[in-house]
């Protein structure tokens, strides 16, 4: 019986019964197949892997990514700006959460570097660098990334990030609450009609921070090209969950009496645990929108390994070559596995195992830059030598001297005549000459 729900469900999502119900059907049916494909992804179990991952490493670096950042503003003299802030993230705890920030904050006040010494101190930096570098790969594999930044530009720009993210943070919320303080403001909140459209807005600061934080996470973590739009609206369903899940928690954590009862001192320390993964959870689950929402071909497949014909490995092998060869003939033009994806309106994921068994048979070569081009020259690039690697790539060898019939073996043998005669030792550099327009002789006067 569920397996027959999900069916229904997959043919009203996928298909076209929704519209028929013109404007409002197509927009319900757009936000289903989003809906569906970040319910199958937490399902899946591998964003909650990871969040529960995150809330391992959470443990281990909060006290040194809080420590430096406060001995950064400490310098500035704006560190009291962070502490409330930090009490603001863990208000949805309660009484819970004031603890909590008392210890967090003696912990940061007991560290100093005298009494860490050498090893304690590189092991502090460490443990912060570490906090940063798993979220840049738990987002790398929401975006499909297998190559991380190197060391040198991770150390550049994480430290970058635990330097300056601090100071930005401080000076929003020092903006804000001088804007409040404006005598003009106040008059305006004061005013019948305007002042409760500021008592709003300023209870919606913390989901705009939260929002801003979120779509600044997910432009600059993964290690790749984000558009702002992806990420925006990613930040704004982060918000949202985000705000949401700290009234619910809040509502249920003071009514958890039994939850006191049973685990005692232990109590803070659950609830602790399951207020982080929740927001590690969020956060990932905003990544894996804004991806989507840059890459819809990705929605119905998610992760699943593809699954291509003879036919279309073929033609994909082939049309990749194509689109490299042109892209390098042009001198100005480069192409990327994603720019690829895109004009082929294929997923990244469908091409790369092409893409890898182009490049080990030395048909296609791959710089710094992750920009494809030809592996030799093209002229030297038979269609042949394509068309062989794609029908050979993933062969195991273990069937030695199969015994095929006589009739098949000849038929087989036809088939592959047939191909050589119809490609006639033709090269990429060939096809690549038939796509560019013929050129006409210049007119001569007489």
């Amino acid at each position: 019986m569920i397996s027959n729900l999900v069916s229904y469900a997959e043919r009203i999502v996928w298909g076209d019964a929704l519209a028929k119900y013109g404007l409002p059907g197509r927009i319900a049916r757009t936000i289903l197949r989003y809906l569906y494909a970040l319910l199958r992804d937490i399902f899946s179990e591998q964003l909650t892997l990871r969040s529960m991952s995150l809330v391992y490493t959470t443990l281990l670096s909060v006290v040194p990514l809080i420590a430096f950042s406060f001995s950064v503003l400490k310098g500035l003299g704006v560190h009291k700006g962070l502490e409330v802030r930090l009490y603001t993230i863990l208000e949805p705890l309660g009484d819970k959460g004031v603890e909590i920030g008392d210890k967090l904050m003696m912990l940061v006040n007991n560290v100093n570097g005298s009494v860490l010494g050498g090893i304690g101190l590189a092991f502090f930096i460490y443990t912060a660098i570490s906090m940063v570098q798993k979220v840049e790969e738990s987002f790398n594999y929401v975006w499909y990334v297998t190559k991380a930044r190197s060391f040198a530009r991770r150390f550049t720009e994480y430290m970058l990030v635990l330097l300056v993210g601090p100071v930005l943070i401080v000076v929003a919320l020092g903006m804000i609450t001088s804007l409040q303080n404006e005598s003009i403001v106040q008059a305006l909140i004061e005013n019948d009609i305007l002042g409760p459209v500021f008592v709003v807005s300023s209870k919606l600061t913390p989901f705009l921070l939260v929002t801003a934080v979120f779509t600044f996470l997910y432009v600059y973590m993964p290690n790749t090209q984000v558009r702002l739009r992806a990420a925006l609206a990613g930040g704004l369903a982060g918000g949202f969950l985000w705000a949401t899940a700290s009234l619910v928690f809040a509502v249920v954590l003071a009514n958890s009496a039994r939850i006191h009862a049973i685990y005692a001192s232990f109590a803070i320390a659950i609830t602790t645990l399951i207020w982080l993964y929740l927001n590690w959870l969020i956060l990932l689950i905003g990544a894996q929108l804004a991806f989507y929402v840059q890459n819809p071909a990705y929605l119905r497949i998610g992760r699943r390994e593809p699954r291509l014909s003879n036919s279309m490995r073929e033609r994909l092998a082939l049309n990749t070559m194509l689109k490299v060869g042109s892209a390098f003939r042009s001198r100005d033009a480069t192409i990327t596995l994603a720019e690829l994806s895109s004009r082929l309106r294929i997923p990244s994921i469908t091409i790369a195992p092409i893409v890898e068994a182009l490049e080990n048979n030395g048909l296609l070569s791959t710089n710094e830059q992750e920009q494809l081009t030809p592996g030799r020259e093209m002229s030297r690039i038979l269609l042949t030598d394509i068309l062989q690697v794609v029908r050979i790539d993933g062969e195991t060898g273990s069937f030695q001297d199969p015994r095929w019939s006589a009739i098949i073996q000849k038929l087989g043998d036809d088939v592959d005549a047939a191909v050589e005669a119809t490609l006639a030792g033709r090269s990429l550099s060939d096809l690549l000459d038939e796509l560019e327009p013929a050129h006409e002789p210049p007119a001569t006067s007489d």
